[in-house]
């Protein structure tokens, strides 16, 4: 686990190309693993079960784009701390002491499922919390955490679009091994809110690019897409937004969250990837 959170620094990197030479934005909202300090002593859990919500090390998977000419946004704050694919107030009543303001947004599906802005329960499913939380301790984690995160991804998104006319957005996460156990297996999951947040041309070019690699990848099932995607993702205006599920069995240890003896041949791969979908796009833009 990396050092606790601190106050002073910021809740993101945006690691920008001195250059941007192609229209593209790759953003990981889940791979934040610096935990608050406060955090850590309200929790009823300990460390390592905390961090089964992470999507862990997917910035380092993807940390060749700016080389290549495009930025990448990672979180530096953990998805179980604030979650950044949420709405900004998707919250559960009854993880808090106090009356919820009438504008939030209680009876969303996410927030039934315990994994709302402010999440009930981690990825394996244990309550999180030992006593009930304040809405002022949820304002303040949205007002330093997620409004900072999302206001630099629309920056890096309006600028893109400004230089080249269009912006394709790659939001990128990471699913459990076990997503996929009684179904067909599947290296990677593509999900454009079912062609309605990327146009089709895009998909299509991702979908072969990882398969050239040797991946076997599959659309919009399980995963079709969080709030980043189905929110940024809008073809009409030229942005596209494309999320990318990867395997962690292909490059972590998920018992342990630590990087496998497979984690530089895909970390290569993606490179790899980014560099061909940077020439593809680069040579004939988005439809």
């Amino acid at each position: 686990m990396d050092l606790p959170l601190s106050i002073t620094e910021p809740p993101f990197v945006l690691m920008a190309p001195v250059v941007q030479t192609v229209p593209l934005v790759f953003v990981s909202a889940h791979s934040g693993r610096r935990y608050p300090t406060e955090f850590l002593a309200a929790a009823r859990l300990d460390a390592l079960t905390l961090r089964r919500s992470e999507d862990s090390f997917v910035e380092e998977l993807f940390e060749a784009a700016p080389s290549l000419g495009a930025p990448l946004l990672a979180a530096h704050f953990p998805r179980a701390f604030c979650d950044p694919n949420r709405e900004a107030w998707e919250l559960d009543p009854e993880m808090f002491a106090d009356a919820l303001p009438e504008w939030v947004n209680t009876t969303s599906a996410r927030v039934g499922a315990g994994l709302g802005t402010i999440a009930r329960i981690v990825g394996s499913g244990e309550a999180i919390y030992r006593d009930k939380l304040s809405f002022a301790d949820a304002e303040a984690r949205v007002r330093d955490c997620w409004e900072p995160f999302h206001a630099a991804l629309q920056g890096a998104i309006d600028a893109t679009r400004a230089r080249f006319g269009t912006c394709l957005l790659i939001d990128c996460h990471s699913m459990p091994g076990t997503s996929l156990a009684a179904r067909n297996p599947a290296d990677f999951v593509l999900g454009d809110a079912h062609g309605t947040a990327c146009a089709p041309s895009a998909t299509r070019l991702i979908e072969r690019a990882l398969g050239d690699l040797g991946y076997a990848v599959r659309r919009n099932d399980p995963y079709a897409g969080g709030y980043i995607t189905r929110n940024y993702g809008r073809p009409r205006e030229h942005v596209h937004a494309l999320q990318i599920e990867i395997c962690r069995t292909l490059y972590m240890d998920e018992s342990r969250i630590e990087r496998s003896r497979r984690f530089a041949r895909l970390r290569t791969d993606m490179t790899h990837f980014i560099g061909t979908l940077a020439g593809q796009i680069g040579s004939r833009g988005l439809a």
